[in-house]
């Protein structure tokens, strides 16, 4: 068998050597070692090897307008140049933060009255969580404080972030979720729906399923609901068209928040400036980051509307001082580069991109449900879910200890593919510069990976 352990002293043992990676194993990395990226160009990047990708996830579904943005590196330098670093406490601003602010309220999907800033989209969603316990306390119902989320759901990586997240890795080992974190099934109708139960009726199922658990806790106790429009690391799920309307009329029953995290799903991902607009939502709070300086610096910003920011703002003056505070909230260089993001998204009509390339890219992986192992096609504009199975009349799974979807996902990186593996579920979100020729390339790579695996699937007769 071949030696896949780093080479002494090459960039793959110094990584192994000397770096804690996230959402990995951390003995197999011992002796795996890390693909060491050294460039990137539009859709593609290179390893240190010479070895050309497409990068079919858009890094961590981050990357929305592609490597080699020269604007976005230019932006970062002026501002770099005139003003690197300033705060927004007590009362201090710059022109860079003033003016994104601005922007994201005239573009936002439904009414918003301010912006809060972070770094993160995890820090977002955690300043999400202690607002939405801010508000009832102000509002004279602090045991208003539970908060339910989906399973499955990823919300980040801070304490309340994981704790609203729904997977069992961001809990285990973690003493995870704290107590007052709640969770619900997620909308996914192929793995979740009952034998021969509608989109409708499994709509509704899951509707009471929410209301009856809000009972069950007390309305009084319960606070809000996180939700992302479309699940991204749960295996990118697409709730039925009437499950967020169903949804809204139980937390309008029970006086509740909505929070949608759009960390994923904002700035043209699903064919809509927000995937708020693509799911008919109406949230009181929405998450972004992500694509709002299409990775090329960090930052989140979480939009409140008026109902809400009233109320904290009132609690403010009592409190004295507002107590959310992070010493890069605004940052004027993450700022800057998020604002001439926003330009480009306009000057490049990135929208209308992803709505012309969305039949390309959805019709050619729905192309691929002759394959044995395809079961499912999910997505909408520029993101997917492609779920490998056992059996595709009955959607039976494989046993995870298979590890079916990793060696899709490592054949896939053989043919210079980058995809991601959620168990089963293999996922796209490109870039959204991505063209018709470059998807019919993925696309194309793709297609190898499964047949590589479902030749691994016979070999072992799993299948």
């Amino acid at each position: 068998m071949p030696d896949d352990s780093p080479r002494p002293n090459s960039p793959e043992a110094r990584d192994a050597a000397s770096i804690i990676h996230p959402l990995t194993n951390l003995k197999t990395h011992l002796e795996k070692g890390p693909v060491v990226i050294e460039d990137g160009d539009g859709v593609w990047v290179t390893d240190i090897h010479g070895k050309k990708y497409i990068e079919g996830m858009a890094g961590l579904w981050c990357l929305s307008l592609g490597y080699g943005q020269d604007r976005l590196v230019q932006a970062a330098a002026d501002q770099m140049a005139r003003l690197p670093y300033y705060h927004l406490t007590n009362h201090k601003s710059h022109s860079p933060v003033i003016e994104l602010a601005e922007k994201l309220l005239e573009i936002a999907p439904v009414p918003m009255s301010k912006i809060w800033f972070a770094n993160s989209g995890s820090e977002a969603n955690d300043s999400a969580a202690r607002i939405v316990w801010y508000y009832w306390h102000a509002k004279g119902k602090p045991e208003k404080r539970k908060i339910i989320a989906h399973q499955r759901a990823y919300h980040g990586n801070t304490i309340a972030a994981a704790s609203l997240s729904g997977m069992h890795y961001n809990h285990a080992s973690f003493g995870l979720p704290l107590d007052g974190f709640l969770h619900v099934t997620p909308p996914h109708h192929y793995r979740y729906a009952k034998p021969g139960e509608s989109e409708e009726d499994f709509a509704t199922r899951l509707a009471e399923e929410l209301d009856t658990l809000i009972e069950a806790e007390g309305p009084e106790t319960v606070g809000a609901f996180f939700t992302e429009p479309i699940m991204g690391s749960g295996g990118v799920i697409v709730p039925p068209p009437t499950y967020y309307e169903k949804v809204q009329a139980v937390l309008k029953k029970h006086d509740m928040l909505l929070i949608a995290d759009e960390v994923i799903t904002a700035f043209g991902r699903t064919g809509n400036m927000f995937g708020t607009t693509t799911m008919g939502l109406q949230p009181d709070m929405l998450v972004c980051a992500k694509g709002l300086s299409s990775a090329y610096i960090p930052i989140s910003a979480l939009l409140v509307n008026a109902r809400v920011f009233d109320v904290i703002s009132e609690e403010s003056d009592r409190v004295g001082v507002f107590g959310l505070s992070f010493t890069y909230s605004g940052h004027p260089v993450a700022a800057a580069v998020a604002r001439e993001a926003l330009r480009i998204y306009d000057d490049e009509n990135i929208v209308a991109h992803v709505r012309a390339m969305e039949p390309h890219f959805l019709g050619g992986l729905r192309e691929l449900l002759d394959h044995p192992l395809v079961g499912e096609v999910r997505g909408a504009g520029l993101v997917a879910g492609v779920e490998l199975v056992k059996e595709k009349t009955t959607g039976e799974a494989f046993d995870p200890a298979d590890a079916v979807g990793p060696f899709c996902n490592d054949s896939a990186e053989d043919h210079g593919l980058i995809v991601r593996a959620i168990g089963d579920t293999i996922s796209f979100c490109p870039p959204l510069i991505i063209s018709k020729d470059e998807i019919a390339e993925m696309l194309a790579r793709f297609r190898q990976a499964l047949d590589d695996t479902l030749a691994m699937v016979q070999e072992r007769g799993l299948q």
